[in-house]
């Protein structure tokens, strides 16, 4: 059981790094503008960070779960040099039409965070992520949502994705919530 719960679930690819499609090369791991900053400020009011990330490219044969794990990784150590800690990864492997459990908005990832983390939906306060997907597993977990305007998130906002805040980065993604949370 970890304590002070308060969680942050984030989307990896155009959320924390740059979005390369099916990204498998750890040497092309590089922070998005505003991630080390935002995250500092989170991690400073006691947030912790946990990644969901869907890679259909491993169902699709693209590249191996080892190259996906190295690339995992590569960005810790980034961060890690910055002093920020993801508490864990998580990830889907499988390719949309399978309809897994795990694969976001789907709930089956958050479960196996809770379970491993000994944490209840409760603990987690906010999803950050670039894509539909992400605010809807915000909204499957009924907590809020930051839609950040890297990686997709112009994209999003044209196909008409309402999320409860929208931020141009994770800076800006920060500073709402510190806002929100009246800390």
């Amino acid at each position: 059981m970890i304590e002070n719960n308060k969680f942050i679930i984030l989307d990896r690819d155009g959320t924390i790094i740059q979005d390369k499609n099916y990204l498998h090369d750890p040497d092309q791991v590089f922070l998005l503008p505003g991630v080390v900053k935002g995250l500092k400020k989170l991690s400073h009011k006691g947030f912790k960070f946990i990644v969901l990330t869907n890679q259909s490219g491993i169902g699709r044969g693209y590249f191996k779960e080892s190259d996906m794990f190295l690339v995992n990784d590569r960005l810790s150590a980034i961060l890690s040099e910055e002093g920020i800690r993801i508490t864990r990864f998580y990830y889907c492997p499988h390719k949309p039409e399978e309809e897994c459990r795990c694969r976001k908005p789907r709930l089956g990832m958050v479960h196996d965070a809770c379970s491993e983390l000994g944490l209840s939906f409760e603990d987690i306060d906010y999803v950050i992520g670039d894509k539909k997907s992400d605010v809807e597993l915000a909204d499957n977990i009924k907590i809020k949502s930051v839609l950040v305007m890297t990686g997709y998130g112009r994209t999003s906002i044209k196909e008409g994705v309402s999320a409860t805040y929208i931020a141009e980065d994770l800076d800006q993604a920060a500073d709402l919530i510190i806002n929100d949370m009246g800390m």
